[in-house]
């Protein structure tokens, strides 16, 4: 640690150091900045008499670039605003080719065209007018003339001479209704037009000419094919598919009025537009034909294109105002020696400025030096602590063990377990202070191992279940069929999630309920936002226990949605199958209560570590406030999120979603389904069914899911009334008793309910006919809480003697139903005895620890098991003892330990053995199971156990279950009688 420190101490010097060397500069050239200053100045005299010679080119240049970007742009948004125009003919041409010559009969007529074209006049501004005339052969012109009733016309509105073809106007927008019946055609440069147009499928322009407004214009026509048009077509099918010709008058003058209008700035400019298809005779389009007025010195050409590849346009521009006068150089000079000196004056006061910031880094520097060691005083302080006073706790803890495994009176055991309730509480209260320092330095690390998590709920549960009992508030958890039976992850730390929410809950729940679901986050996020409740004031709510709840997505509407046993076959998810097929699985976990509820002034420091609701909270109700923040960043470390909603009174609702693997590994999940089945035998109920009699949807599901999980085929009515009906349904007992169900749950609520008559009734037809009563429904009941009284008239109307109690638990339910059902196990094989007196019995084990108080629990705890315990107190001591030969069969080894540590003497005793196997020339060879006793377990620490030699580790104090899962991997267990 003093290597440490020095060693960050001369880093802060060499910081220090170069700081100052920098002040130092600083404050050196400070007065040589101001001679830099005047240098400055004088310089800039000189570089303004030269900008002053070249300004004027420039200027120029600058104007001339100027005249060109604003030409360029005006050309090109005239083309750009043209070619929208001309797209929105190009659209009206193709809806009259669909309606007009696709449908039979046409959905377009001269009515229909004109009010459609009326009514979008507004995307066509430009336009004054559109109309669209129909190929007319010589052949069809009488049959077309009758079916019309007027006779072709042409521009002079003179009835048409005899033609090949025709090209008669037959739909027009109001504003030309006067061109109706006219032959474009007969126009020469409208029937040059026609024909550009159809045999290049493109749309084709005229020479400008007057409009009625006396504005420059140009008619643009669209060719109209039918549906026989090939997909690469020559121009012969191109003329052979026409139909028909969309026309349209453009007001170009207009056009680039607007344009002009839009782009006005400081400098105006004077725009003509020419029509140079004919080089030798522009036609003007917009302007003056008259060159006199503006800037005849400068001027641009700009190309522009109005889609007609026959038709050539150019834009000519030129200033309005002459150039402006030469005194603007001077004026130009006189503000770059303006500017300039403010520059240097600027980079002058940088630098003060610099110097500046330069103390106040060094200041900040000094604090933050200040503030890492504060950081690392605290999480060493913290760690040193904890480990402190964990140290004389497990001392206690394990003397207290070793206690209650002596002969006591039953009010001495009470005081010793209480003792040990209490020990317990204070070692998990520094456990979560040394997890909060862990997270915050980054150093906590989660396992990845394959474990149930509906195992691990029932658990928290069972943990819970006496508290829920004497309060008489319903405990229950539900998990979706859709999450996986394995995951991979960190079960510890899940438990120690779900332990925090339930415990607060159950903490701050007087009546009512509390209930944890898991289903998957993707599917459980789209069927809540699927569901909307509007409770209003209803006093009995489709909850767990009827009460109201914060968060009404988790009713029964929304339960009923995600339970496979009530989706319907319309509901289907896409990113179910999505994530099915992924590695990963999101669960979205909800625990929900209908307790206290959190004021609104305390929802913001709910995380906040130590901090309670309000004063009263801790008074009431005890508790640190370190759960929910050690939560939350956990469930961040697991790749989730976690939040709450609550309404003050009615109850909170706390969720997170969470992210872990898919147990891919069959041989694993197989083994972890293998010590399930241990636990509860699911094959024992394989096939059988049930009848759960529950008026709460809700709390039905719960029955069922734990029922689902032993195998067995669950049915649910509302009523002990439906009850009778169902059972009416399966007919006489003697023809089909095969079909009739094997038990009847029924909830206590459903039972006093007060259908007394239709409950006699059920209970006689499950004794009627004189039938074994083995074979017949039996009457369980369920129920949270249950008095004497209760339970000995449970038994006069037929009830079994066993009440399953609830909160409902797998292994629970199961123990309950072999009872009631007389259900025997399937025999096993007979195996060795499992316990830790097997594997212990007769061992000879070294322990090493410099505490004596550790010494005496471990070897009191080993003795317990029948092993022959030895116990030294260093390392050295250790080494002596385990000289090769010994008949030591294995070593509980302390980590920490003056003088020499364990790593050390495990890594010695290692080369031992090395060295005697060496010589052992083919014999047997030595390797003793060396076993790290640490209370600090963390993946840090076991991976350094594991590379200095050690086997595993076991923690302290000694508890059975973690201390056979140590050992079993090296001792084979005997028989015990």
């Amino acid at each position: 640690m003093g290597e440490k420190r020095q060693g960050y101490h001369t880093v802060s010097v060499r910081v220090n150091e170069q700081l100052a060397s920098k002040r130092r500069y600083s404050y050196i050239h400070r007065d040589y900045h101001r001679r830099i200053l005047g240098f400055w100045i004088v310089l800039l005299l000189f570089i303004s008499k030269e900008i002053y010679n070249c300004l004027d080119d420039v200027q120029k240049e600058r104007r001339k670039e100027a005249l060109v970007s604003m030409c360029d742009q005006r050309a090109r948004m005239l083309q750009d605003q043209f070619s929208v125009s001309v797209n929105h003919v190009h659209a009206l041409a193709i809806l009259v080719s669909t309606f007009h010559y696709y449908k039979n009969p046409s959905a377009i007529d001269q009515e229909t065209f004109a009010e459609y074209t009326a009514r979008t006049s507004f995307e066509r501004p430009l336009l004054s007018g559109v109309a669209y005339a129909e190929r007319v052969l010589n052949s069809e012109r009488e049959e077309f003339e009758r079916k019309h009733g007027w006779t072709i016309r042409t521009m002079e509105k003179d009835p048409s001479p005899v033609r090949d073809e025709y090209a008669p106007v037959i739909f027009s927008q109001e504003t030309v209704s006067y061109i109706e019946s006219l032959d474009m055609m007969s126009g020469e440069e409208d029937r040059e037009n026609i024909l550009r147009a159809r045999a290049t499928g493109k749309a084709v322009l005229t020479s400008p000419f007057r409009l009625l407004n006396d504005h420059l214009g140009v008619v643009l026509t669209f060719p109209v094919y039918d549906s026989n048009l090939p997909a690469n077509p020559t121009v012969r099918e191109r003329i052979e598919a026409t139909v028909g010709y969309l026309g349209g008058s453009f007001d170009v003058e207009s056009l680039v009025e607007n344009l002009l209008g839009q782009l006005a700035g400081n400098q105006a400019i004077v725009v003509n537009a020419y029509d140079i298809t004919n080089l030798s005779d522009p036609l003007i389009v917009y302007g003056h034909q008259s060159q006199d007025g503006g800037d005849m010195s400068l001027k641009h050409v700009s190309r522009f294109d109005f889609g007609d590849p026959f038709r050539k346009h150019e834009m000519i521009c030129r200033y309005l105002e002459n150039a402006p006068t030469p005194w603007f150089a001077l004026t130009t000079a006189f503000f770059v020696f303006v500017i300039g000196f403010l520059l240097g004056y600027m980079i002058y006061s940088a630098a003060i400025h610099i110097v500046r910031v330069e103390d106040d880094f060094h200041t900040m520097q000094k604090l933050k030096d200040r503030a890492e060691d504060a950081d690392l005083a605290k999480s060493r302080f913290l760690a040193t602590v904890s480990h402190e006073i964990r140290t004389p706790m497990n001392g206690i803890l394990g003397m207290q063990q070793l206690l209650l495994d002596t002969d006591l009176s039953s009010t001495q055991r009470d005081y010793a377990q209480t003792a040990q309730a209490c020990g317990e509480a204070l070692i998990t209260l520094i456990n979560e202070v040394l997890d909060r320092a862990k997270m915050e330095a980054g150093k906590l690390e989660l396992e990845a191992v394959p474990f149930d998590l509906r195992s691990i709920l029932d658990d928290v549960l069972s943990l819970f279940s006496e508290k829920s009992m004497q309060k008489g508030v319903e405990l229950a958890a539900f998990v979706s069929d859709k999450v996986p039976e394995i995951v991979v992850g960190d079960p510890g730390r899940f438990r120690q999630v779900i332990t925090n929410l339930v415990g607060n809950s159950v903490k701050f729940t007087e009546k009512g309920h509390i209930f944890v679901q898991v289903h998957l986050a993707e599917e459980a996020t789209s069927v809540m936002n699927l569901v909307k409740t509007e409770n209003g004031e209803e006093t009995e709510f489709n909850t767990l226990s009827g009460k109201q709840v914060a968060d009404d997505g988790t009713s029964w509407e929304t339960l009923k949605l995600l339970d496979d046993e009530f989706r319907s076959n319309n509901i289907t998810t896409d990113h179910n199958n999505h994530q099915s097929n992924s590695n990963n699985v999101t669960l979205m976990v909800s625990v929900e209560d209908t307790g206290i509820g959190i004021p609104e002034d305390a929802k913001s420091r709910v995380f906040t570590p130590f901090m309670q609701a309000d004063s009263s909270t801790s008074r009431n109700y005890g508790g640190t406030g370190i759960g929910l923040s050690i939560s939350k960043l956990l469930v961040k470390l697991m790749g989730g999120f976690m939040d709450f909603i609550t309404r003050q009174h009615i109850g909170s609702t706390f969720f997170f979603t969470v992210e872990f693997q898919r147990c891919e590994k069959t041989a694993v999940v197989l083994d972890v389904k293998k010590s399930l089945s241990e636990v509860f035998h699911p094959t024992v109920f394989k096939g059988m069914k049930a009848v759960v009699v529950d008026g709460k949807p809700v709390r039905a599901s719960v029955t069922r899911y734990h029922l689902k999980r032993l195998g067995i085929q669950a049915e649910i009515v509302a009523s002990v009334r439906n009850a009778v009906a169902l059972f009416g349904k399966y007919g006489s007992f003697i023809s089909i008793i095969e079909k009739l169900p094997d038990m009847f749950l029924i909830e206590k609520d459903s039972w006093l309910s007060g259908e007394e008559e239709c409950f006699i009734q059920l209970s006689n037809n499950c004794r009627q006919n004189g039938h074994s009563y083995n074979k017949l429904p039996k009457l369980i009941l369920l129920a949270t809480n249950i008095t004497s009284a209760e339970s000995d008239k449970a038994k006069a109307v037929g009830f079994s003697d066993t009440v399953i109690m609830k909160p409902l638990r797998a292994s629970m339910v199961a123990a309950c139903l072999e009872q009631v059902l007389g259900v025997n196990r399937k025999s096993q094989p007979v195996k060795k005895s499992t316990s830790l007196h097997g594997l212990l019995c007769g061992k000879k084990i070294l322990v090493v620890d410099d505490n004596a108080v550790n010494r005496r629990v471990a070897a009191g705890a080993l003795k317990k098991f029948g092993a022959d315990v030895h116990c030294v107190e260093s390392g050295p001591d250790a080494l002596k003892c385990l000289q090769i030969p010994h008949d030591f069969d294995a070593c509980f080894m302390d980590i920490q330990m003056p003088e020499m540590d364990g790593f050390e003497a495990t890594h010695l005793i290692r080369e031992m053995e090395r060295k005697a196997n060496a010589h052992a020339n083919g014999g047997d060879e030595w390797h003793m199971p060396i076993l790290a006793m640490t209370a600090d377990v963390i993946h840090a620490t076991l991976d350094k156990c594991l590379k200095c030699g050690m086997d595993g580790y076991v923690s302290k104090p000694f508890k059975e279950k973690t201390l056979y899962q140590a050992v079993a991997k090296f001792f084979e267990s005997k028989p015990v009688s």
